[in-house]
């Protein structure tokens, strides 16, 4: 079986990055950005544009992708995450399946506990700042 395709969102507001708890589940209360699978014949765009508004309600206008790798979990899992930056859209932040979410600096992101996948975005995001 392939990697599976994952978007996630960086959500800036004020220079500070949105960040959400994991409830239950596989990693629960492990740290992430919001984002989800890419349903087949789905685009990336349209996959992250969905998950945003299913997990946080809001409508996203425009995004940028700005950083992609693959990871591969312990169980031999392999997912393909595309991230984006999102600085623009419409609707008020409610936090719908999330047990937590704050608006992070982005030099606090290591203080977290993150899931592994996000781990090279966050250290980037540490030494080099938010990428545009």
């Amino acid at each position: 079986m392939g990697a599976i395709n994952v978007v996630a969102a960086l959500v800036v507001q004020n220079g500070r990055i949105l960040i959400c708890q994991r409830r239950g589940g596989p990693f629960a209360s492990k740290w992430e950005f919001p984002g989800g699978k890419v349903e087949p014949g789905e685009a990336f765009e349209a996959a992250l544009f969905r998950e945003l508004k299913e997990e946080l309600d809001i409508e996203v206008s425009s995004a940028r992708k700005i950083f992609r790798h693959g990871h591969r979990y312990g169980d031999g899992r392999e997912i393909d995450l595309t991230f984006f930056r999102v600085d623009e859209y419409t609707g008020v932040i409610r936090n719908r399946i999330f047990e937590d979410i704050r608006w992070a600096e982005p030099k606090s992101l290591p203080q977290f506990d993150f899931l592994e996948g996000d781990l090279p975005l966050i250290g980037k995001i540490a030494t080099e700042g938010m990428p545009d």
